[in-house]
């Protein structure tokens, strides 16, 4: 005979298949949200979850959280603000103080990311608040798509990777070289092919190893193309010695795209671009 915990696993099970098999375009990632119990995982999932367009389920122990989502209507930051709007860190935004202060004592975790780089001070944001993008068509579009694919290397899952490459080719194909600088435009003639042809390969690829050996070559080329761009904040170029291979990041910490979690801090920061 069953147990009740056994038929309870296999019911939420069943609910969580049922609320996938609704959602279209479908992108699972799995990201760390800190937390600490159960009124924790009913918060995160909540205020993660929207019907029809994403489920959020988070792993109390491992702090990890699954989120499949509708990758035309939604993306993992716009998840993840909501998120620590709800008073839970990641990686990626921290929850504001305030909010963080009112969860109750038994789910007020240790802030382990608090010192860490974020995207944005979401004390400042409201939970309607629209992500600003670059303007189409510029440089600074193709370069900031670049960082979200590599991020989404990070994470070890060829599906996510090959809809961010896609976007990317986009943002390449849309580029206005009558807009460019002198130098940019020069530049741009030079690698517009490549990053073409690699964007193209990791969007259409299978195999994560494939995507990622083409993505060494996009990097290299999406390096020389913003050291003649003007960045708002300082680019990190980083450099996996275990592949030899290098990447850009917005952040200093280093985060291996080419191994995700399985050698996540492999490499160092060999260049600062400003």
């Amino acid at each position: 005979m069953y147990s009740l915990k056994k038929i309870v696993t296999a019911m939420l099970l069943l609910f969580s298949a049922l609320s996938h098999s609704q959602i279209k375009n479908p992108i699972t990632e799995n990201i760390k949200i800190y937390g600490s119990c159960a009124i924790c995982k009913t918060n995160i999932e909540k205020a993660g979850s929207l019907k029809n367009t994403l489920t959020v389920t988070w792993d109390k122990n491992t702090q990890i959280a699954s989120i499949t989502y509708d990758a035309n209507k939604t993306n993992t930051d716009q998840i993840l603000k909501r998120i620590a709007l709800a008073g839970y860190d990641s990686s990626t935004f921290l929850a504001p103080e305030a909010v963080y202060a009112k969860l109750p004592e038994c789910c007020q975790y240790v802030r382990e990311a608090k010192q860490a780089e974020t995207k944005s001070d979401l004390d400042t944001i409201s939970h309607n608040a629209p992500i600003e993008t670059p303007q189409a068509g510029s440089l600074q579009s193709v370069c900031t798509v670049y960082f979200d694919l590599k991020d989404a290397f990070v994470q070890s899952n060829n599906v996510p990777v090959s809809a961010k490459a896609k976007v990317l080719q986009e943002a390449i194909f849309s580029v206005k070289i009558e807009s460019l600088a002198s130098e940019e435009s020069k530049i741009w003639i030079k690698v517009n092919e490549v990053l073409t042809i690699k964007s193209k390969e990791i969007a259409t690829a299978k195999d994560i190893d494939k995507q990622r050996e083409s993505f060494n070559e996009l990097s290299k080329n999406i390096y020389e193309l913003l050291k003649v761009t003007k960045v708002e904040a300082p680019v990190y170029y980083q450099y996996c010695p275990m592949k030899n291979a290098n990447w850009l990041s917005k952040e200093s910490a280093v985060k291996n795209p080419y191994y995700g979690a399985q050698m996540l801090n492999c490499g160092n920061t060999v260049e600062v671009i400003q």
